[in-house]
């Protein structure tokens, strides 16, 4: 494996509102050309935080599967999802399934887990009409832009997830824990400081408590690493945030945020934390083809809303575990 060359990483295109993008000639041996690179893309990423790769023309799963295990030293095999995925390849996903005319707002991936990829890698092999970038956003930047007050009672009380989990939204039990057996189920939430609490019709209500700034393992940086405002029932649209709460009740939504403390959010700091993201978010919009590497702990990404098929395949690589004091696990009532 050669080592990253200075005229490797000084051919990376930087632009005002655009990731890090690196335009190369298609090898017809893309798992072969991430080999030769890995060095020189993983420095990219820790100088920027992520990089979109253009020109490899990746073009089907398989193909994919290779190229991220040649990029990373261990692929995850996702837990505590929020949303069903296609299963393509152990490790290896398909996109979230999420309405396409929804925007997936700013986050990192799994940080309500106690163990979360530090690397996340995509794949686009058929891009949309219009829309659906998988846009991103520097984190530590994000929360010098919040208000201190705001970042400190975050940082002192951490945040709150809630999850409803039912067979009509959302992920089953069993597309979350990867087994719908109550004791398998109990046994997993204790070891990963998840309350929980069977309800009367057989679904499963849960709360854990998560660390909202954390510091990068490797730079040290101070990060606001979280999906506060992506999965707080203010940055759902209106009109189905009336239709669950109607249908399930204000405590059986899929999902919720709130302070550490389990006070709610207002809708006014929900949409702060979003507009702080948009301030500083920048995109590309998707050609076929593409790679993107992301630092899943100083970058933040989003799923834009689109039109016509989209095709993006996920891969959550290298977990890490992160200081989290704060979490504590115990069977609740309600």
């Amino acid at each position: 494996m050669s080592s990253p060359s200075l005229a490797s990483l000084l051919e990376v295109d930087l632009q005002p509102g655009k990731p890090p993008i690196l335009t190369v000639e298609a090898t017809g041996d893309a798992p072969g050309w991430a080999s030769e690179h890995r060095d020189a893309l993983r420095t990219v990423v820790a100088e920027h935080g992520s990089v979109l790769v253009r020109g490899l023309d990746l073009r089907d799963a398989a193909e994919t599967t290779a190229v991220f295990r040649r990029l990373s030293t261990s692929l995850m095999t996702e837990s505590e999802a929020f949303a069903a995925r296609q299963v393509y390849a152990d490790g290896v996903y398909s996109s979230a399934t999420w309405p396409a005319n929804q925007p997936m707002c700013m986050h990192h991936e799994l940080s309500y887990r106690l163990e979360v990829p530090s690397l996340m890698l995509f794949a686009c092999l058929s891009a949309p009409t219009s829309g659906g970038a998988t846009a991103v956003s520097d984190s530590p930047t994000v929360l010098e832009a919040l208000p201190k007050d705001l970042t400190e009672r975050f940082e002192r009380d951490g945040w709150l997830l809630t999850r409803s989990y039912n067979d009509e939204i959302g992920a089953t039990v069993a597309e979350a824990f990867g087994t719908d057996d109550r004791s398998s189920v109990e046994t997993y939430c204790r070891a990963n400081a998840i309350e929980f609490a069977w309800q009367p019709d057989g679904g499963l209500r849960t709360r854990q408590r998560r660390s909202a700034v954390v510091h990068h393992p490797i730079t040290g940086e101070r990060c606001f690493f979280n999906q506060i405002a992506f999965l707080n029932e203010w940055t759902i649209a209106a009109e189905i945030r009336e239709y669950l709460v109607d249908v399930y009740g204000a405590e059986g939504l899929p999902f919720n945020t709130g302070f550490g403390t389990g006070e709610p959010l207002s809708a006014e700091i929900v949409e702060q934390i979003n507009a702080v993201y948009e301030a500083n978010t920048v995109r590309e919009p998707w050609q076929a083809g593409d790679l993107m590497l992301v630092d899943n702990i100083r970058t933040a990404h989003s799923r834009e809303a689109y039109v016509g098929p989209r095709e993006v395949l996920v891969g959550m690589a290298e977990p890490v575990r992160l200081s989290d004091p704060g979490a504590t696990s115990e069977v609740v009532s309600g």
